[in-house]
């Protein structure tokens, strides 16, 4: 999807171009867009046997579903499950969890406001 919202329109040889090494098969990514155009995230455009790809959600929105799901898998549906792992997994420096402490705050400080 990155490579996708930075081309705006790409072939699969575009896409494998841009990632790094070591490359992955031509097979791989073109499983992984149809995937995506499954999901509803890629569309395409066909030119004979070969198809354009383009993004049919912008990265905000993807990230929010992906976020969405993943938070749900992997902490299920738990901020307090999601917060003990970045404070306590990611080693994160006292300056970090400031910071984030401080989003925080802000973030109560809205939600008291009438």
């Amino acid at each position: 999807m990155q490579e996708l919202w930075e081309l705006k329109n790409a072939y699969v040889k575009d896409i494998i171009e841009r990632l790094p090494l070591p490359k992955p098969a031509y097979n791989t990514v073109s499983t992984i867009i149809r995937i995506l155009e499954k999901k509803g995230f890629v569309g395409h455009h066909a030119h004979g046997k070969t198809h354009e790809y383009y993004p049919l959600v912008s990265k905000k929105t993807y990230r929010k579903t992906f976020f969405s799901n993943f938070f749900n898998d992997y902490f299920s549906n738990s901020y307090q499950s999601l917060t003990s792992f970045f404070a306590k997994e990611q080693n994160l420096s006292l300056k970090e969890l400031e910071e984030m402490r401080n989003m925080i705050e802000e973030e109560i400080q809205k939600k008291n406001k009438p």
